[in-house]
């Protein structure tokens, strides 16, 4: 069984997804992030796993559900934490963001044999997901992170290092408005979707 990871930020005004301002307030860019983050951890929740981890920058609220351990992102930049929670795994493990509420338990469902490592593009150049059989935090220290080539650099590390790269579908991060309307288009079942049409009717957009 499989350690499953959510690196994420409290949903709190103008901590999260600022580049959804404009055209939205801080206050409602941090509604859409809390949908996509109770999206993301309710996928996780129905995800076969052995533990189900919140690495999380900032205070658990009322939208985490119950099943998770929460644990402190560590300081420095985000190779160092994404490195240090893979850090505190024991076994294979799968590590997402906050930013894809598209994402379903199939997706998540992984398996190691055959392959060491799991690898999910993203749309802007970096990855949604990354998965380590035996979690190796070198693997992604120094990797440059939020750039166009941030997905391509990490992904060379894994086959540099000699593992069994398996990918996964490419999927778009929710960064700017028109990511928003794409993902919600994309789940449009899903609470993300819900709150960006409450927004839309809010502002008659």
């Amino acid at each position: 069984m499989t350690t499953l990871l959510v690196i994420a930020k409290e949903p709190r005004p103008g901590r999260v997804k600022t580049r959804l301002t404009p055209p939205f307030t801080p206050r409602q860019a941090a509604e859409l992030a809390e949908a996509a983050l109770v999206d993301t951890l309710r996928t996780v929740a129905a995800t076969p796993a052995e533990r189900r981890v919140l690495v999380l920058d900032g205070t658990p609220g009322p939208w985490l559900p119950p099943g998770f351990e929460v644990v402190p992102q560590c300081a420095g930049g985000l190779d160092e934490r994404l490195a240090t929670a893979f850090a505190g795994c024991a076994g294979p493990a799968l590590l997402i963001g906050m930013d894809t509420p598209q994402v379903t338990p199939e997706l998540l469902t992984v398996d190691f044999r055959g392959c060491d490592a799991y690898f999910g593009p993203a749309e802007d150049g970096g990855f949604w997901a990354l998965g380590l059989a035996d979690p190796d935090p070198g693997l992604l220290r120094g990797v440059p992170m939020s750039t166009p080539v941030t997905g391509a650099v990490q992904r060379e590390r894994l086959v540099a290092a000699g593992l069994r790269v398996r990918d996964l579908p490419r999927l778009r991060d929710v960064d700017t408005a028109l990511d928003a309307e794409s993902v919600a288009a994309s789940a449009p079942h899903s609470r993300f979707a819900a709150e960006l049409g409450r927004l839309r009717a809010a502002t008659g957009r």
